[in-house]
């Protein structure tokens, strides 16, 4: 059996990555007024920040169309046996279950969609690491188990600047309550059962970003091998500071830095940083 595997935009993987590992993807799609742009195709991180300083505000977003999951399967039908489609959490997007309903129109392959309960390079990971079983001929049924393996050990947590864009859209869950609050801090937020919740309520930045680097302390003392990402809204210059820190601390960790491209950078808005892992071994 000759399986591919196939993710999203929202997972950041850069180009050339995705071509070496055969990694193949489906764009969403962000919206300027009446113009829309297939994000990592038609519109790159830095692009997508200097139209939203231009225009004064952040722009909307919608999944791929099931018409165009439909093309990209049948087009990997033609050289393969069966596809693995990992996608970003089904609590924050419909593009899960999208790829899901066309998964089931298409016969000519056989689909596995994979929900990754989590977005940008981690989701990437998950990409990442199924391919490399995939193109060792690993099947769909072998490969599946190891990324259930590694989601027992993923955490990733961000903080932002402006919380008033999640809540616009609907992507901050279990903090209705308590919102008006929230928007005077900073609060620390990660992924649980597929939704973004919030996990700290911190009030100045850098206090939050030290929060964040504590908690991927205590994790990764326990031992072995990590691999970890560290993920920034157009803030590069801190990113690549609190990466450089973290690797002369930890030498057992793989760290990469990333970004929050223009669908998650829509909802996050610029400022925002995130710091994600795993245990390898």
């Amino acid at each position: 059996m000759k399986t591919a595997v196939l993710t999203d935009s929202t997972a950041y993987i850069p180009r050339d990555v995705r071509k070496a590992n055969h990694i193949h993807m489906v764009p969403l799609n962000v919206i300027f007024g009446h113009e829309s742009y297939q994000e990592e195709i038609d519109i790159s991180s830095e692009d997508f920040y200097d139209m939203v300083k231009e225009g004064g505000e952040l722009p909307k977003t919608s999944q791929p169309s099931i018409g165009s999951m439909t093309k990209k399967l049948e087009e990997l039908a033609a050289e393969y046996d069966a596809v693995i489609a990992i996608h970003l959490s089904s609590g924050i997007s419909g593009t899960y279950q999208a790829m899901v309903t066309a998964g089931e129109m298409v016969e000519e392959i056989d689909v596995y969609v994979y929900d990754s309960e989590i977005s940008c390079l981690m989701q990437g990971f998950y990409a990442l690491e199924a391919a490399e079983l995939a193109n060792n001929g690993a099947t769909p049924d072998q490969i599946i188990p190891r990324l259930d393996e590694m989601k027992q050990t993923m955490n990733a947590y961000f903080m932002v600047d402006d919380l008033s864009h999640l809540q616009r859209g609907g992507r901050l869950n279990g903090a209705q309550a308590f919102i008006g609050s929230l928007l005077q801090v900073k609060p620390v937020l990660h992924f649980v059962n597929t939704k973004i919740v919030p996990f700290e309520k911190i009030r100045t930045r850098k206090k939050a970003i030290k929060r964040i680097m504590s908690l991927f302390e205590e994790s990764v003392q326990e031992g072995g091998q990590y691999k970890a990402c560290l993920i920034h809204a157009n803030q590069h210059n801190e990113a690549k500071e609190l990466k450089e820190e973290l690797e002369s601390r930890f030498d057992h960790v793989d760290i990469e830095l990333s970004y929050f491209g223009p669908v998650i950078g829509t909802h996050l808005g610029e400022g925002a940083i995130g710091l994600g892992w795993y245990r390898k071994s």
